[in-house]
């Protein structure tokens, strides 16, 4: 059975990785805590060209953490909603919320008026820390709802902008909206009364995607958040003599556990560079020499194809780690080239607090003969993973079925929804919707989300698979595939590409390139050139947003 449970691979767990994890601390606070009472004086945040330390970050969460009780009347239960880029103002919240026995509902900062409307509904913060720009734009929903504003501003604790990367950045104070510093000064030195809290409260609300339906709130829990930072510890051979590149947005779980959970829980610094963009990236690795860096593989792709890369040292680097889409093996081997160090492959979800699989450090993931797929891992510490039929029987190893988990980590269900949480988590097992399937030696390999699988003819045919061949091409950059309505076959396979900076390809190409490598009912039928390929802010590619753009094939004679 394809049950990775008993643990007879357990030579896949390299030295010091243990198979059950032993959780150092029972919440997200008391990692921060520790953090403080090790050492006050220790960097913990490096935004742009400012240090905060953990002392200093300490007392202004306190600050905030009072000002919130005291003036908004923010208490345990309550929800903190936030909406700001990569910066101290989020990290203060989270301290802050906590302190509170409160919890953080961190969103996207893209998201406008509908979108904010709907979260705003469903979670009914009681206050919103907004970044300072977004107040007036989205001031009509706001107005909606029972909730206070406060703003924060992105040029707080910094001495010297980065025009040339983030042009046009200024105060634009809003009257009547209180400012985050502002609120801060004015509770400094103060501390709130304690407010225990413990392993089985709520930490965040992490909303889905919505790749897959309309977001849900994840209800992660503390427990989850020390789980899976001790994971990261564990698994990717983490010190406090590293430092973490924050390149994945701090909303989302990647960013709350494999940045700020795991930057507390060593401790080690944390770098923000405001949002992603390659070039600041790149500086701050330099800056700070950072050297441990989780993201998704389309981050790296812009770092690699960033025209002025090579005028950055970027050395440090030495711990570097992508999930959250498929990664090819050609763009892997692209990346250690040129960044000296081995990209490893990791998966998980929102609903498991992050991570369920990786490639531990120093091992190179396997890959599958068959599919051309890389392996994401076994499963960390503390996992039960099946892989089951849409009966919901273990299929023989080797076989491809639905990854189903049981762990810590996972989130007891959906914030206030609880049909589509016994649905997805009956009984404690994620029912995760990703395909895929054990090895022999315990390797996990993901070949699709179940909803994008592609019906040619009665041929079943998984993007991935096509999309990795896509990127042996030496031209593309990014590669995206969907099933389309095709009059004979019923469906079929369409590609979208973007192209490496200088490179050029015609789409006819493309299709001979793929045609000669896959079986003729998988290569691709029509390819599309675009500038980039569309993807939300956590990396992952929009393949929903793709399909309109082909009309019906007709292919009786392709």
């Amino acid at each position: 059975m394809s049950v990775y449970d008993e643990r007879p691979w357990l030579a896949l767990y390299d030295e010091g990785v243990p198979a059950d994890p032993v959780l150092p601390h029972e919440t997200g606070l008391a990692m921060f805590d520790a953090a403080v009472a090790r050492d006050p004086r220790a960097p913990l945040l490096h935004y742009l060209d400012t240090t905060l330390t953990t002392g200093q970050v300490d007392e202004l969460a306190a600050g905030l953490a009072v000002g919130l009780a005291e003036e908004y009347g923010v208490g345990r239960g309550d929800r903190v909603m936030v909406q700001v880029q990569n910066m101290p103002a989020f990290v203060l919240a989270m301290i802050a919320t906590w302190r509170l026995g409160a919890v953080l509902v961190p969103i996207n900062p893209m998201f406008r008026d509908s979108e904010l409307d709907k979260l705003m509904a469903d979670a009914a913060p009681r206050v919103l820390i907004q970044l300072e720009s977004l107040v007036p734009v989205l001031a009509s929903v706001t107005s909606r709802h029972d909730t206070a504003v406060i703003s924060a501003s992105e040029l707080d604790f910094v001495t010297s902008w980065p025009e040339d990367i983030f042009p046009g950045v200024r105060r634009a104070r809003v009257e009547g909206v209180r400012d985050l510093g502002e609120l801060i000064g004015s509770h400094t030195g103060k501390r709130p009364p304690t407010v225990e809290t413990a392993g089985d409260d709520l930490a965040f609300l992490v909303y889905t995607s919505g790749t897959t339906g309309p977001p849900k709130g994840a209800m992660n829990l503390h427990r989850g958040v020390v789980f899976s930072s001790e994971n990261y510890r564990n698994w990717c051979k983490l010190t406090d003599q590293d430092v973490c590149l924050g390149i994945a947005p701090l909303f989302h779980v990647t960013g709350l556990i494999a940045h700020i959970g795991v930057a507390f829980l060593l401790p080690m610094p944390l770098v923000l560079g405001y949002r992603f963009h390659p070039v600041m990236m790149a500086r701050l690795i330099e800056k700070y020499r950072a050297s441990w860096v989780m993201g998704s593989i389309t981050a790296y792709i812009a770092l690699l194809n960033e025209p002025t890369i090579d005028s950055f040292d970027l050395s440090s680097l030495s711990k570097l780690w992508s999930g959250g889409q498929a990664v090819s093996p050609t763009t892997v081997e692209e990346l250690e080239k040129r960044f000296g160090a081995y990209v490893h492959n990791l998966y998980g979800l929102t609903e498991v607090t992050s991570e369920s699989h990786a490639v531990p450090a120093g091992r190179r993931a396997p890959v599958d003969p068959d599919s051309g797929a890389l392996s994401v891992g076994p499963p960390v510490s503390g996992y039960v993973v099946r892989v089951v039929d849409e009966h919901g029987n273990d299929v023989p190893v080797g076989e491809v079925g639905e990854l189903v988990m049981e762990s810590d980590s996972v989130v007891p269900g959906y914030w206030r929804k609880p049909a589509e949480s016994e649905k997805a988590i009956p009984g404690g097992r994620l029912f995760t919707g990703d395909v895929g399937f054990m090895d022999t030696e315990g390797w996990f390999y993901i070949v699709d989300r179940k909803k994008d699988l592609i019906i040619a003819s009665g041929f079943k045919i998984w993007p991935r698979e096509v999309e990795d061949v896509l990127y042996q091409h030496p031209a593309v950059k990014e590669a995206a595939v969907v099933g389309v309505p095709d009059s004979y076959r019923g469906e079929t396979v369409a590609a979208f590409v973007s192209l490496k900076p200088g490179a050029h390809a015609e789409p006819g190409e493309l299709v001979a390139f793929c045609k000669q490598r896959l079986a003729a009912f998988k290569y691709p039928r029509t390819v599309e050139i675009l500038d980039e390929i569309p993807k939300n802010p956590n990396g992952k590619i929009l393949r929903r947003s793709l399909r309109g753009r082909v009309a019906t094939v007709e292919t009786r004679r392709a």
